[in-house]
């Protein structure tokens, strides 16, 4: 398999598949690579704020990261990789961290990162051994639509309750998503395709006439970007192995192969590829990344839900938009302006836009039942389903110990032992 796919050029229609083999014009291309970059950018920069690790470091190793799957998936699986939130609560767990600032003890975060990353590898290079069919087995199609589902709804807490602080903002964000829609449906084209990227903007530019000029809410304001340096290097940071810290955040590997198998799920229900042949590589590719990031200063990486429905709005896979948004990453990495200008949009106007993207994810694991036909006559399929959707959305958490698993773990878990218990008994 070659590393680097040469890629197809088509001329496709507004709505069209594009396949990840494929791209459009190299303008077009780079215009989506740059949506993709908005997609991630708030959760990618959000997760390091609440762990106290620099944001710059962990927009910069997405890109690394997203180029080192790029390459182990020979481009063929089209996905982004930003900042995890499966590691929040081992890591604040491990160091001790109180937001806000930087955290005293990231040292001792970075060498469990590490420690996960390379757990991550080991279990990628099981999945190379041993083939695929025992996962299938394990996760038949009532499952994986549950868990993408699961993954879309679990978020949905994330842009209602903490993206609109006030009433105003709350009617933004609804404004935010109308316009996303207005632009899906009405525009053409260019337009259609950027239609996350476009909708922002005019979002953006109608919270700036409410703000700015009417002084409905607070203004958008713009004097870091423009303090900002163009250029500038991160704060890396060093890794230290520590026995206790490493067994705390190590585990979360086991969180990591269940978010990447139910977006490549998700990834495959879309395109209409098996992507079963790329599950062992994927997973290495993500447990590289975590390790390179972590071996510098940066959180540990997954691929990425918010990336995968802005491909379900757009119908657009082409993985070369993905090595665009990772090189747009590598300059926003070591650019504060640029940095700071994405962070300037407004929280309301990115939670609006997360509502769509979520939305959008949700409905990928129901069409993934719709295509496979899951009988829900079935007072199996039925169970299985129902108690998966509860518990994520509902974020169940269990402990053990320091350790919790949240709710697209328990989520991911139960489904699988729930689809088991329930299928052995009846036979």
């Amino acid at each position: 398999m070659s590393l680097i796919p040469h890629w197809r050029r088509v001329d496709a229609p507004a709505g069209a598949v594009v396949a990840p083999e494929e791209r459009l014009s190299w303008p077009q291309t780079a215009a989506l690579g740059v949506q993709h970059v908005i997609a991630m950018f708030g959760a990618t920069v959000l997760a390091p704020l609440l762990m106290g690790f620099d944001p710059n470091v962990a927009i910069l190793m997405s890109g690394v990261g997203t180029l080192i799957f790029f390459v182990l998936t020979g481009g063929r699986v089209p996905s982004y990789l930003g900042s995890s939130f499966a590691f929040i609560g081992v890591v604040i767990a491990a160091t001790g961290y109180a937001a806000p600032g930087a955290n005293a003890n990231l040292p001792l975060a970075l060498g469990g990162i590490v420690a996960c990353g390379a757990l991550y590898v080991l279990l990628g290079l099981l999945v190379q051994a041993a083939g695929t069919r025992w996962i299938e087995a394990l996760m038949p199609p009532v499952v994986t639509g549950a868990v993408v589902a699961v993954i879309g709804l679990n978020l949905a807490s994330v842009p209602v309750k903490n993206m609109a602080p006030t009433g105003f903002d709350a009617w933004m964000q609804a404004l935010t998503f109308t316009c996303v829609a207005v632009v899906a449906v009405f525009s053409r084209g260019l337009a259609q395709r950027l239609l996350i990227l476009v909708g922002l903007i005019l979002a953006s530019l109608l919270y700036a006439l409410l703000t700015n000029g009417l002084g409905l809410g607070t203004p958008i304001d713009l004097s870091k970007v423009a303090a900002a340096p163009w250029f500038g290097l991160p704060n890396f940071a060093a890794p230290v192995f520590d026995a206790r810290a490493m067994l705390l955040i190590a585990p979360v590997a086991v969180i990591l192969v269940a978010e990447n198998l139910g977006h490549l799920k998700a990834v495959a229900a879309m395109t209409g590829r098996d992507m079963d042949p790329y599950l062992g590589r994927a997973f290495i590719g993500d447990g590289l990344a975590t390790m390179a990031s972590g071996a510098i200063g940066g959180t540990g990486v997954t691929t990425y839900a918010e990336n995968i429905g802005v491909m379900a709005a757009t119908r657009i896979y082409s993985t070369a938009m993905f090595v665009v948004a990772a090189l747009v990453a590598l300059v926003l990495g070591f650019s504060p302006k640029f940095g700071a200008l994405i962070q300037a949009i407004p929280l309301a106007v990115m939670g609006g836009v997360s509502i769509v993207v979520f939305g959008l994810i949700a409905v990928s694991g129901a069409r993934i039942w719709v295509q496979n036909r899951v009988d829900f006559s079935d007072n199996a399929n039925l169970m299985v389903a129902a108690v998966t959707l509860v518990l994520g959305t509902g974020d169940f958490t269990l402990r053990f110990g320091d350790f919790a698993l949240g709710g697209i773990g328990t989520a991911t878990f139960g489904a699988i032992l729930l689809n088991l218990l329930l299928r052995r008994g009846r036979r």
